[in-house]
């Protein structure tokens, strides 16, 4: 039996945070520009070339948050300077000087860039908005206006007042297309809080709270109180959109549990950052709710861990009992709820919300934790087997993961003070 630690102890986050940094760190970077996103296992490059937006944008985060909360580690400068050479990537490679977008995928060799899928998503540009945000508090101060401008690119193309809510993708052109979706919308909600941390704009509170209002309670309220994930122009639930197609990491069918649990974790960040909040607020609730339905529908209570998705057995409409759709499971899943978890667990001092935060990190140490070469694994079968030594393709990179430590961290420090 593997020792198990002490999921609740400062020491150990800290130490799977640097654990998963010592998988990226001096790997990752290509002197030639920006960083390498697909590793196996090992830690072996399989793809030296290929370069998506995601990745680009949420290694700003990951070198970001580390220079910034181990400040005195012997990597924290390489950390920062890494941070910056993932920004300016983004800034100078990724962004399109001409539609001032930014391109979502590409090949990178010699140091020129070929464009593969110049398509415009808002889900991309809100994680710009967060790559600009933390690189911002992490002292990159050029950052400032890239935020600024970003937030002006997404109420541009994007915005839609009447809905309370952005629209999700464009052609290169900025030709809105109709497909709607709430995954750029929380993801959005996550940047605007990101950046309201950064800069003090109360316009980033007030959007955030508009986007987890639309979100949480309007659309919620279509779908059995639930976040279904797909929508019509109208934003009535398209129940049919990739029904049958597993394959889309970014648009899957069905409800989502690390979503439900993602806004639950959202939600008490926004309840957190907003001023004279009632003690009993909507967002509380609504953050019950969402990760009550995801552990009751979600837990696999056979081999453990939560299940990627699940949806009614019927008609999606109508139908209220649910069944797993999708049993695999993901790393961001398990990180994403233990984080809620955690995060319930300070503000409610309920201890069965610690429970889970047990039950979920135990899960994840005996099944996704990587202790041979570091950082998780990226996906299991419903039986917790391995389905690939791909650690990190496009999209990963250990965000969530490390993420969900520094959440659990300050969730924490909340509670217990700083620890030394």
């Amino acid at each position: 039996m593997r020792h198990v630690p002490d999921f609740r102890s400062a020491e150990f986050l800290r130490e799977q945070v640097l654990q998963a940094m010592a998988f990226y760190d001096e790997r990752a970077v290509d002197p030639s520009g920006g960083l390498y996103h697909f590793f196996r296992d090992d830690g072996t490059v399989y793809d030296r070339h290929t370069r998506h937006l995601v990745s680009s944008t949420r290694y700003v985060y990951t070198f970001a948050m580390a220079a910034r909360h181990f400040p005195t580690h012997p990597r924290a400068a390489a950390w920062l300077e890494a941070a910056r050479h993932a920004y300016a990537f983004v800034e100078e490679v990724h962004k399109d000087p001409e539609s001032g977008g930014y391109t979502w995928l590409l090949h990178w060799e010699g140091g020129k860039k070929q464009v593969i899928d110049s398509t415009q998503h808002c889900y991309g540009l809100a994680f710009v908005l967060l790559a600009h945000a933390h690189a911002l508090q992490a002292g990159i101060t050029e950052a400032r206006a890239g935020l600024d401008a970003t937030m002006g690119l997404m109420e541009k193309r994007f915005w839609e007042p009447e809905a309370g809510l952005y629209a999700d993708e464009a052609t290169a052109d900025w030709l809105v297309r109709p497909y709607r979706g709430q995954n750029a919308n929380m993801h959005a909600c996550e940047a605007m809080l990101a950046a309201y941390e950064a800069t003090g704009d109360a316009f980033c509170l007030r959007r955030a709270t508009t986007l987890a209002q639309s979100v949480a309670h309007r659309l919620a309220a279509q779908s059995h109180g639930l976040v279904w994930e797909h929508y019509q122009a109208d934003w009535t639930p398209d129940w049919n959109y990739n029904r049958h197609d597993r394959s889309n990491i970014f648009r899957p069918w069905g409800f989502q549990t690390g979503h439900l649990t993602e806004w639950a974790k959202l939600l008490l960040t926004l309840e957190r950052l907003t001023p004279e909040v009632p003690e009993d607020s909507w967002m509380l609730h609504r953050a019950r709710d969402l990760f009550a339905s995801a552990v009751q529908h979600g837990w696999d209570r056979h081999h453990g861990g939560l299940v990627y998705g699940f949806a009614p057995e019927g008609d999606p409409a109508t139908d209220t009992h649910m069944r797993v759709c999708d049993g695999d499971k993901y790393h961001w899943v398990q990180a994403e709820s233990l984080a809620a978890a955690a995060a319930l667990a300070e503000r409610t001092h309920e201890g069965h919300y610690w429970d889970w935060y047990d039950r979920l990190w135990g899960y994840a140490w005996e099944h996704f934790v990587d202790h041979q070469y570091g950082a998780w694994f990226r996906i299991l079968t419903h039986d917790n087997r391995k389905l690939t030594d791909e650690k990190s393709p496009a999209g990963k990179v250990d965000y969530h993961n490390m993420g969900a430590c520094y959440e659990s961290l300050a969730a924490l420090e909340r509670l217990n003070g700083p620890a030394a």
